[in-house]
């Protein structure tokens, strides 16, 4: 699979030359593109989850912010798991332990 540039919630490609801007949205589900989530500085395992040390901490990773040093991320979109996937998951292991 390519690496795209895409919306981090439901991964519809962003096409567009350039970076998006503070008030630019995602045309197929409405979310914001400039975001902590579509930027290639977010890391969740490092302080603020920001790779880069020049960022002012950021408390909204999923809405619009003003950070200077944003620039959206090439990726492949993975989509995030559902609970219900989750709950059947747990349910399996479950019945792999119990002997069903």
């Amino acid at each position: 699979m390519p690496l795209t540039r895409h919306c981090w919630k439901c991964g519809t490609e962003y096409t567009l030359a350039g970076q998006p801007g503070r008030l630019e949205s995602c045309p197929a589900c409405g979310s914001d593109l400039k975001v902590c989530l579509n930027c290639v500085s977010y890391d969740a395992r490092v302080a603020h989850q920001c790779r880069d040390r020049r960022a002012d901490p950021v408390a909204e990773k999923h809405m619009a912010n003003y950070c200077e040093y944003f620039e959206l991320a090439r990726r492949e979109y993975a989509a995030p798991a559902t609970e219900a996937s989750r709950e059947a998951k747990a349910r399996n292991t479950l019945k792999k332990l119990l002997g069903d």
